[in-house]
């Protein structure tokens, strides 16, 4: 299946299905994954505490393996299943045991949403961007008290949005240039 110009791909009639070629592909787009995430998790973990704000310029690399696989199969669900492949991989090197599952899929999840309100069936690439703004918005919400937002100043507050934004949309084009590489070396290509 390849997109059109318009970047919408056919119908596969309602089903999600799984070629082993993708399964394949997924596994070693996880595995890939982990092997990047595993020590960039210890790194940020220690950075959040001292450094915060370098520990958020990191946080799109958790976008990575998902962006990349959606952006080269054009497939639903893949950036959740590699997001799930490369957590179960780090689960024996993070600290975090299986919670490491969990933080994979969460960030794999905002890949993907932009794509499910239009039901995979238009890939155009700043849909992918529109994942990272809104992933880079809610983090910094959700994880208010943890990093302790409230006791820093509005200035600190913005930039702390600001980098991670940034590190989101940074860590997504990141992901469409080695899909984009990847499809031109022959990796994902449909006969």
């Amino acid at each position: 299946m390849s997109a059109d110009v318009a970047g919408r791909s056919p119908r596969t009639g309602g089903r999600f299905r799984f070629p082993t070629v993708i399964l394949l592909t997924c596994a070693a787009l996880g595995v890939a994954g982990a092997v990047l995430l595993a020590p960039m998790n210890w790194f940020s973990t220690v950075l959040t505490g001292p450094l915060p704000f370098a520990g958020m310029a990191l946080a799109g690399l958790w976008l990575l393996p998902s962006v990349i696989a959606l952006r080269l199969l054009h497939r639903p669900l893949v950036g959740l299943l590699v997001a799930l492949i490369a957590g179960l991989v780090m689960v024996p090197f993070s600290g975090y045991g299986f919670s490491t599952v969990l933080t994979n899929l969460w960030w794999a999840a905002f890949t993907e949403l932009p794509f499910l309100f239009v039901l995979w069936r238009y890939w155009g690439t700043w849909m992918h961007y529109l994942g990272a703004l809104i992933v880079g918005i809610v983090y910094p919400i959700s994880a208010w008290a943890w990093f302790d937002l409230g006791s820093m100043s509005l200035f600190a507050q913005i930039a702390f949005f600001a980098v991670t934004i940034a590190s989101c949309v940074g860590g997504t084009a990141l992901g469409i240039l080695i899909a984009d590489r990847l499809r031109r070396a022959g990796v994902g290509r449909r006969r």
